[in-house]
């Protein structure tokens, strides 16, 4: 079959297929992703950097998917690390996303959602906090800017400020920047501390209940982003109708928005010139003493799901016998 001619060639890329749909009932064609990630990339970028890189594609016709391993027909100017993967006990190579011609390559690919680790490949320590806030089932955005003022001040209590962002859909993320350093246990223990803080303040509002049952229509305060779990990236689309955006906001702004607003064919108007996850970063914070120990003393939520799921089922069966 001959090959098709590409649409478009930029940073010596070619470009193909821009006029059709991103995917099925996207709301958007594949040149408006291209564009927009182009458009963002100098913003972008920063995020993705010597950071291993997991998306999320799509094709029309079929659902989206993700993608950790960098495929094998991928140019070798692509900048890559491997990483044994104890999950699925094999070797996964990541790309690592380093330039415009890198993201626009992988926008050629249909990539829609950029997923980089939270700490680089040069070290095993992390320089922020991360909490990430879900709604309930059919929850809505109000609950969860509710949620994430409580989140803010918990972290205030203990020395950090954050920036914030949507998650692209209902949610929301906040970053606290460090002044200094954690290894990958303490940033975890010190996440499940401040989430447990923040629950407590208003435990009607959030919860931090791994179980989705258990959480009773509140927010769920999500304390297991530290070390090399992922977050979507500032400034990402999201492979939902009308490519919604993971979009920075002033902590001011919150009430004011409605996530779903804010789209590849919207956020480049409400950028400007601005980068919003550059400029509204506060400066990295000094964590208070003995927070470390504290969230140590509580349990790892994944073991403690899995424990709870365990002494459920035998409690089911129990009543069945």
């Amino acid at each position: 079959m001959p090959r098709r001619p590409a649409d478009d060639e930029r940073d010596g890329v070619e470009l193909t297929n821009l006029d059709q749909p991103v995917f099925d009932g996207a709301g958007a064609t594949k040149r408006d992703l291209v564009d927009y990630l182009d458009a963002v990339s100098v913003r972008m970028l920063p995020g993705l950097s010597a950071r291993p890189l997991s998306v999320i594609r799509a094709r029309p016709g079929s659902a989206p998917f993700m993608q950790k391993n960098l495929p094998k027909h991928a140019p070798d100017w692509i900048a890559r690390v491997e990483t044994w993967a104890e999950t699925s006990q094999r070797t996964v190579t990541y790309a690592l996303c380093e330039d415009r011609r890198t993201l626009l390559w992988f926008a050629n690919q249909r990539a829609i959602e950029y997923h980089p680790t939270l700490i680089p490949t040069e070290t095993t320590e992390t320089r922020e906090i991360v909490l990430d806030l879900d709604p309930p089932e059919g929850g809505e955005f109000a609950q969860v800017v509710a949620a994430a003022r409580l989140v803010r001040s918990a972290l205030s209590g203990v020395g950090l400020e954050a920036a914030v962002k949507t998650s692209g859909a209902k949610g929301l993320h906040i970053v606290a920047p460090l002044a200094v350093p954690l290894g990958i246990d303490d940033a975890f223990a010190v996440t499940r501390a401040i989430a447990a803080r923040a629950a407590a303040l208003d435990p009607d509002v959030a919860t931090t209940a791994f179980i989705r049952d258990d959480r009773g229509g509140r927010v769920f305060l999500d304390p297991t982003r530290a070390g090399y779990a992922t977050l979507v990236a500032a400034y990402s689309p999201r492979a939902r109708p009308g490519l919604p955006v993971s979009f920075p906001l002033g902590w001011d702004a919150l009430d004011d928005v409605t996530p779903s607003e804010i789209t590849v064919h919207t956020a480049l108007e409400r950028l400007g010139d601005a980068d919003p996850w550059h400029d509204l970063r506060p400066e990295p914070g000094v964590l208070a003493d003995g927070l470390v120990a504290e969230g140590k003393e509580i349990p790892v939520p994944r073991v403690q799901a899995m424990h709870e799921g365990k002494r459920r089922k035998r409690a089911r069966q129990r009543q069945e016998s």
